[in-house]
């Protein structure tokens, strides 16, 4: 993937393999408030598919699964990836060549090819997922439509945040004026 002048792979226009999903401040929905969700599948005949990308469980796939605490997996972070196959581990491995702007994925790879890719470089991110994100045909469209989430490009700056701070940073890099929404209690009562 090659970024694009604003620092997204993807026009802005419309979803994409690639892009990122931003809850908007007004989602209520549990599964997604304040989330982001990288789409690793679209396709507005057949549906859409992605992880949240923003919610650490706090524990790595060595503490999950004792098989993996000597091997090489054993300090991968685990998030939740979505309310979808809860159970199911995804396995993703990702990395910048900032002087390229390019932005290198493998996303579904099997425990053995994510242990190649960290011996051969270093560099690499590798993260699991614990289920993920599904909408059915034309589904992702209609809540985009209704201005549930706002859509950007993998940002660098998604690296080096976790929780609502990526999402934060996130939409209010895609629109400013959205701070004083993200900075609102969930409670109004308490502001």
């Amino acid at each position: 993937m090659r970024l694009n002048e604003q620092g997204g792979f993807f026009d802005g226009t419309a979803p994409g393999a690639g892009s990122l999903l931003v809850a908007h401040p007004s989602m209520l929905d549990p599964n997604f408030r304040r989330t982001v969700v990288f789409l690793t599948v679209h396709n507005p005949t057949e549906g859409s598919l992605g992880v949240v990308v923003n919610r650490a469980l706090g524990k790595t796939l060595g503490e999950h699964d004792p098989e993996l605490a000597g091997t090489a997996l054993a300090g991968v972070p685990l998030y939740e990836g979505g309310p979808v196959a809860s159970d199911k581990l995804i396995l993703a491995a990702w990395k910048w060549i900032e002087n390229e702007g390019t932005f290198r994925l493998y996303f579904g790879i099997d425990g053995e090819k994510a242990e190649e890719i960290l011996r051969e470089d270093s560099d690499f991110q590798v993260r699991g997922f614990m289920g993920h994100a599904g909408w059915s045909e034309g589904q992702l469209d209609a809540e985009l439509d209704q201005g549930a989430w706002v859509l950007s490009g993998w940002l660098p700056e998604l690296e080096n945040r976790e929780g609502e701070d990526a999402w934060r940073s996130i939409l209010c890099h895609e629109d400013p004026t959205m701070r004083l929404h993200t900075d609102a209690p969930e409670d109004p009562s308490r502001n």
